[in-house]
């Protein structure tokens, strides 16, 4: 996931991992799998031992897999709705 681009400040809230873990339904491990695969937002570091995500780059994601569950499947038999 790209973070590179400036953000609005309204985007610039910390969410530290019990929030992200509350916000987005993951567990711990797989918040970090994720990240690591380049699939989650970047942590960013905001204390010598404490780091936090951005509330908008998580919202992003968020609002990302909705539209991603939302799309038809190409594999999935188009239906007629009746009524």
């Amino acid at each position: 996931m790209n973070s590179t681009t400036a953000l609005p400040n309204s985007n610039l809230q910390v969410l530290r991992l019990p929030q992200v873990i509350q916000i987005t339904g993951l567990c711990r491990s797989m918040i970090y799998q994720l990240e690591a695969a380049d699939r989650f937002p970047r942590r960013i570091r905001i204390g010598a031992r404490a780091v936090g995500w951005l509330h908008g780059e998580v919202q992003q994601w968020l609002a990302d897999r909705v539209m991603q569950s939302r799309r038809p499947s190409a594999s999935a038999p188009c239906r007629l709705l009746t009524g």
